[in-house]
């Protein structure tokens, strides 16, 4: 069940719903109690005034933390029976909350009214757009697996009053919301499911919806076609990998073309060098990037921007087995270049080299890769903030994106000493070096190698913000997280617009 989201008409005082939400911040400078957000004055009034109506929340607990949320009954003071006031955290220096305040604020509001019928938010006179996604992002849930249904199911509907005429900003941001959501199911889905052959099926199915061109290359195209990354890869699981090229053409007049590309690495053990058994199981999200550049590309062509979009996905399952790879093997790969297997854990690489040239193939004017490629970004940069490596000025293109969207990005570099490390005794390149250092920066400079010169491109190493094993914050909840998609996307529109 999802949330269904609307701009509301009348006043809040006298809506017909369960709830209404309105945003609170920390007090001033000397004062002790919280503040009212800006959209709330209706609302302070039929409590009598702001100082009554946050003297009231205070003492149920408010103070304007980022993700707090409190619940006050009305008592008729207003038409809802509920008030719930929802953290924003403290300002920006002009005093109005950002827009990522605004979308956290919003998830909180939106997870805290599980199980209501229908609610009204102040917030969306914030920002509409980041208020829809924070509402439609914080109510997701995920229950295909459980027998009982899940439990409480997520609110029903909510309505965001908001100034007339932006109907095309809720468009918006509900469709950019879906994607993220389309993204989360796949990463949710438990790997005995979802595999190489479902996963192109299941790409299949949200392309033809939308109207994307889909080609899907199985194991015997593969190898007829010499893509040995791939294969090498996936040639230990009995499930065979797969190949997925989604085209979304543009329009009739695409402003450029961007070619997009996702590991789809649908569980990974690690192959011979197998992992530790030790969360193991959240290598179920290998292939968050293979879901978040499907879930993008089927996303421009929902809103028809006008750059063309080809995303191409590998996807493998890396097992160890009889057939499986092995360390001291040498893979020719899609385009001629050899790679000295040292370490079958470093899988990623692999299947991404063989997709980045067959990408590169169609000449596009930029090129955008993504992958949970490496624990060492997660060492480096933590949870939830990814590395952004590639070329100079598209990388920091990128990063200012994923910042702004509130995804987090930070441009890293590719030191040129690097790739001497990468050097093999007897092929063209090794996949790992004999160094712990550097992990992340070491997979930029091996994916760099495939990249033709001229190129402007991104690595987007997601390794940590692609899931999450805590409990919710904000908008995110526990599982998959739909990173990169909205980074994704704002790159997509940039570019739709500057070129």
């Amino acid at each position: 069940m999802s949330t269904d989201l609307h701009i509301a008409d009348g006043s809040p005082v006298t809506a017909d719903v369960d709830a209404v939400v309105i945003g609170l911040l920390p007090a001033a400078e000397g004062e002790e109690l919280p503040r009212l957000a800006p959209g709330a004055t209706e609302i302070a009034e039929a409590f009598g005034g702001e100082a009554e109506l946050v003297g009231l929340l205070a003492v149920v607990g408010a103070g304007g933390k980022a993700d707090e949320v409190v619940k006050l009954p009305t008592r008729g003071a207003i038409t809802a029976p509920l008030l719930v006031g929802v953290g924003l955290g403290a300002p920006d220096e002009g005093g109005e909350p950002h827009a990522e305040q605004v979308r956290r604020a919003s998830g909180s509001a939106a997870r805290a009214l599980a199980g209501t019928d229908r609610a009204v938010s102040t917030l969306g006179r914030l920002d509409l757009r980041a208020a829809a996604e924070g509402t439609l992002l914080g109510a997701y849930t995920f229950t295909a697996y459980r027998s009982n249904g899940g439990g409480r199911t997520p609110v029903g509907s909510v309505g965001l009053l908001a100034e007339d005429g932006q109907e095309e900003v809720l468009r918006t941001a509900t469709a950019v919301a879906g994607a993220v959501r389309n993204a989360r199911d796949l990463v949710n889905t438990p790997p005995n499911d979802l595999y190489p052959e479902t996963f192109a099926a299941r790409a299949k199915e949200l392309a033809e919806a939308a109207g994307v061109e889909v080609e899907v290359l199985d194991d015997e195209a593969l190898a007829a076609a010499g893509f040995g990354g791939v294969l090498g890869v996936g040639g230990g699981s009995s499930r065979k990998p797969r190949l997925v090229r989604l085209r979304y053409a543009g329009g009739p007049d695409p402003r450029a073309e961007v070619a997009l590309v996702g590991k789809g690495i649908t569980f990974d053990t690690g192959g011979i060098s197998i992992k530790p058994a030790a969360n193991m199981d959240h290598m179920t999200s290998d292939m968050s990037g293979a879901a978040a550049v499907i879930a993008t590309t089927v996303l421009a062509a929902q809103l028809q921007l006008p750059v063309a979009v080809t995303a191409t996905v590998p996807m493998a399952e890396n097992m160890p087995s009889a057939t499986a790879y092995r360390p001291g093997d040498v893979l020719r790969m899609y385009g001629g270049k050899t790679v000295e297997v040292l370490n079958t854990d470093a899988e990623g690489r692999l299947i991404l080299a063989d997709a980045i040239v067959r990408a590169a193939e169609d000449d596009p004017d930029y090129l955008v890769e993504t992958s949970t490629l490496t624990g060492a970004q997660q060492v480096a940069l933590g949870m939830r903030t990814a590395g952004v490596m590639g070329s100079d000025d598209f990388r920091d293109r990128v990063a200012a994106h994923a910042r702004a969207t509130g995804e987090d990005g930070w441009a890293m570099p590719l030191p040129e000493h690097l790739r001497a490390d990468l050097d093999s005794r007897i092929a063209d390149i090794a996949n790992v070096t004999g160094s712990r250092w550097g992990g992340m920066l070491v997979a930029g400079t091996f994916l760099r190698e495939f990249v033709p010169d001229g190129l402007q491109w991104a690595h987007i190493d997601i390794a940590g913000p692609a899931f999450h094993a805590g409990g919710p914050y904000g908008y995110v909840t526990k599982g998959g997280t739909g990173v990169p998609v909205r980074t994704l996307h704002a790159l997509l529109a940039d570019i739709a617009k500057n070129g």
